[in-house]
This record gives structure tokens, sequence and C-alpha cells, in this order.
């Protein structure tokens, strides 16, 4: 049992790290050396490394890769309540080596990038190159507003994993598509409200780099306004997980026809 759950999490590790890799080096090639990357691109590159995250280890730990995910399965699907820790933990150190190891590739970019534009790291101009390890809100908006955006999306994520994912549905992909579908929801919420807050919607995917902020330079700095990386983008996922995980186990799995077949046999 030791050794199944040391493999899980080192599952989850590895997971969260590739899609932290590709995410973040995307985002350093676009900011750090000005690589021709549209909104739409990078959200798709996003979405490809959960989808390439997925068929890596999804065999070995079910490929959670966000804590947010984890604790809506133990919340609604039965996932065992003694390796939600665990998971996590090994989500959030596979995201900081991620992102350790792409600030030690591009951080002679990122230096050349912050002189060019006589940015201070330990500043709010900070922000501009700290954006590329973690999400930061559009300017103008609130806390609120933020927290209300990650709650929908990761509610929608959420909802989208469950359905794809379920055995009773007949209309979800089969055969590896599973993974497909949730790398393109995860790009298509991207296009449209990532704009407004980077589409964290996993906290070991945020705090995980944002750490490494702290670490590099840019210090407390990089938790953002108000403190706002170390609420936003930690417990709105939270939230939006244990939503979009309930409407779909109570409004509509409950509803499909194989499952009311099942419960016909039974009574």
């Amino acid at each position: 049992m030791k050794n199944n759950l040391f493999g899980e999490c080192l599952a989850e590790f590895m997971g969260t790290f590739i899609l932290l890799f590709i995410g973040i080096g995307v985002v350093a090639s676009l900011v750090a050396v000005g690589a021709d990357v549209t909104f739409w691109g990078l959200s798709i590159c996003w979405g490809l490394a959960i989808t390439i995250a997925i068929f890596v280890v999804g065999a070995t730990s079910g490929a959670h890769i966000n804590p947010a995910v984890t604790i809506a399965l133990a919340v609604w699907k039965g996932f065992d309540k003694k390796k939600v820790i665990p998971y996590i933990v090994s989500q959030f150190l596979g995201a900081f080596a991620a992102a350790a190891i792409v600030y030690g590739l591009y951080g002679s970019a990122i230096k050349q990038f912050e002189s060019s534009k006589n940015i201070i790291r330990a500043s709010q101009a900070g922000w501009s190159s700290a954006g590329i390890f973690s999400t930061f809100p559009r300017a103008g908006l609130s806390m609120t507003n933020a927290f209300m955006v990650e709650v929908f999306i990761t509610a929608i994520l959420v909802l989208v994993i469950f359905a794809v994912t379920d055995g009773n549905n007949s209309s979800c992909p089969k055969a590896g598509m599973p993974a497909l579908a949730i790398g393109l929801v995860v790009a298509l919420l991207g296009v449209s409200f990532g704009p407004l807050t980077g589409f964290a919607m996993n906290p070991a995917r945020d705090f995980g780099p944002r750490l490494l902020c702290v670490l590099a330079g840019w210090g407390t700095s990089a938790f953002g306004p108000d403190n706002y990386g170390l609420i936003v983008p930690i417990f709105a996922p939270i939230v939006g997980a244990i939503l979009g995980g309930g409407i779909y186990e109570k409004l509509i799995s409950l509803y499909l026809p194989t499952r009311i077949e099942l419960e016909i046999e039974k009574s």
C-alpha cells in the first residue's frame, strides 16, 4: 500500500511538473524573449500540456494534477481521504520544481527583459515578470470579481472532468479522448476568461511558482495586490471544483439513462 501511494504521489509530482514546465515555458518565451505566441496559442499550449500529463501519469494516479480536483474527488467520488494530503503536497512540489527549472533556463532572458523595462522585482512593476510564473488579476478587477471568475471557470473544468470520466455517461469520449477533452476545455476557458485572472484553476499551479518568485527576488510583492495570490488562486478553485463536481453528481449524473437502468435493476 505504501509503495502504491509513493508511486501515485510520484506520478502526481511528474504530471504537475510536465504541466508547469510546458505552460510556464510558453509564457516565458512570450514575455521574456518576445516569441510570436498569441493568447489563443498560449491557452492551447496549457491545454495540451495537461493532455500530455494525463497520458503520462493517468493510469498510475488518475492524473489529478490539481489540489482542487483531488478535493472534489474526495468530496463527491469517494477518493481515499488519506491520500488527499500526500497528493496535494506532491502537486505543489511538482509545480515548484518545474518553475525553478524554467527560471534556471530562462533566468538571463528574464533579467534582460526586466533591465530593458527598468523593472525592480520587489515592487509593483515586478508583477510583469512575476506573471511569467503565477497569475495576477487584470488592472481594475476587484478581488470579489476575480474570485468569482476562478470559481466559475474551475466549476466548468471539474464538471467536464467528471462527465468525460464517468463510465455511465454514454456520450462521453472513450479510449484516451477524455484527456483531450479536458485539455480542450482548459484552452477554451483560458481564451474566454484568461485575460481577467490568468485562468489559474489550480492552487498548486499558482502557489508553487509564486513561492519560487518569493525566493528568487520578488519577495512578498509576488503575492500581488492585497495578497491576491494567497486568496483567489488558492481558495476560489477549491470552491469551484466542489461546486462543479456537485452539479454533475446531483443534477446531471442522476438522470443518465444507464444509471437509471441500473437503479431499476437494483430495485
